[in-house]
Parts: C-alpha cells; sequence; structure tokens
C-alpha cells in the first residue's frame, strides 16, 4: 500500500446507506472540506431496513435525520437520497442512470465510494447492496461523461474514483488530525447505532484502530485505506 497524494476540489460521496460513509470515510472528508473543498453525499436509499426494531417508515426517517447532521460534522452541507429499496437494490440501467444524473449535477472531480467487492476479508461477505450500488457508481461515472448514454443532461467526466473498505486497496489517504471528526459523524447515527446492541461497531471509538492500523501501512498516525480507480 502506497500513500495517496490527492488534493480534491469537488468530491461526491455515492453509496448505499446512511452510515456507510461514516465507518471511516467520513475522516478524509473532514481533512478535504476543512482544505476548502466541496464535499456532497449521494445515497442510493434511507436506510429503512436498517434497525431491526424500529419499523421502516419510521427508520427511514430517523436515518435521514441523523445521515444529515452526521455530515454537517464534517463541513457537508448537501445530502441526496435516490429513494430506492433499502436491502433490494438491483444492479441495473435505472440505477446507473440516477447515478449518473447526479454526477452531472454535482460535477465531482473525485467520487468517494464504499467497499463493492463481495467480500471484506476473507470469509466476511459484503451486502448486496454496497455491491450493487458501488459497482453502479463506478460504471455510471464513465455513463455521466458520454452524451449519448442517458442523453438529456450535460455530461461530466470526473477524474478519480476512491472506493473505501475495499480489500484490495492499494492506497491511503492521510487523515491525520481527523479521526476524532470521524468518530463524532459516526456518533450522530445514534438509533442505528443502538440497535446494532453489543456489535463492536456499535462502538463508534472502533475508528480509532482502524484508521490508525492503515496509517502504519503507509507511515502516517491515521489513514483511509482505498481501492483507485483512474478515469
Amino acid at each position: 500500500m502506497e500513500l495517496l497524494e490527492i488534493r480534491p476540489e469537488r468530491v461526491l460521496a455515492v453509496v448505499a446507506h446512511p452510515d456507510d460513509i461514516e465507518y471511516g470515510a467520513a475522516a478524509a472528508v473532514a481533512k478535504w472540506t476543512a482544505a476548502g473543498a466541496d464535499c456532497r453525499y449521494l445515497l442510493a436509499t434511507r436506510g429503512e431496513a436498517g434497525i431491526d426494531g424500529m419499523d421502516p417508515d419510521t427508520a427511514a426517517r430517523v436515518r435521514e435525520e441523523e445521515q444529515i447532521a452526521s455530515a454537517r460534522v464534517v463541513g457537508v452541507d448537501v445530502v441526496e437520497f435516490l429513494q430506492h429499496k433499502d436491502g433490494t437494490i438491483e444492479y441495473g440501467l435505472p440505477l446507473r442512470q440516477d447515478i449518473a444524473e447526479a454526477i452531472r449535477r454535482h460535477k465531482p472531480d473525485t467520487v468517494l465510494l464504499f467497499n463493492n467487492r463481495d467480500h471484506w476479508a476473507p470469509g466476511a461477505r459484503n451486502s448486496a447492496d454496497h455491491q450493487a450500488v458501488g459497482t453502479a457508481a463506478l460504471d455510471a461515472i464513465s455513463d455521466a461523461g458520454n452524451r449519448w448514454i442517458f442523453p438529456g443532461t450535460e455530461p461530466h467526466s470526473a477524474k478519480i474514483a476512491l472506493v473505501a473498505g475495499s480489500p484490495q486497496s492499494s492506497h491511503a489517504v492521510d487523515v491525520t488530525g481527523y479521526i476524532d471528526a470521524a468518530i463524532a459523524s459516526l456518533s450522530e447515527h445514534k438509533a442505528y447505532l443502538e440497535g446494532l446492541g453489543d456489535n463492536p461497531m456499535s462502538d463508534p471509538e472502533f475508528l480509532r484502530g482502524y484508521l490508525e492500523q492503515a496509517g502504519l501501512a503507509v507511515g502516517v498516525p491515521a489513514a483511509l485505506a482505498v481501492e483507485v480507480w483512474n478515469f
């Protein structure tokens, strides 16, 4: 793994659910917004199927509110929800089109994604929603730059995609000094974290070890490991 030197000006994070960005990637967002970057969030769902003890209509409202609050912690004011169904997102043209049109609207130079591989580590399966949204987003980046694919809006070409949480991470973004911001951002997902019970990922402090471990691999105090795609 090697350190990635990147200074984005406009970032669009594209993920499946509220909280996906907060499991590590928000540290990079906090760093970039502090440096003056315009960072925005695009979520495929409202996370309505994410809390076992809460009915979907209530969960959708609560999780949308928590996501907006979480984004504000790291300097993000624009949070858009696509209204796909949590838990049953399908990879396909409708999803690709929704994301491509969002890329054209927001005009990022950098797209930040969440693991789209079928696993986190050997024996640890990734969710179908993460796979569908991440893969569709990678394809939509190319779609957005081609005026003849999903015509009707002006094309826009992003330069790079960074996939956080990928088991095939090849680079890392230095996020030294932004662990506390990442923890504070994840902590805004109060109802979701409470619903996790005694799951280790219910404690936002676990991010400290996660980001410090990636930092060790590239010789800095804290880092976000990413898989890199150039366009």
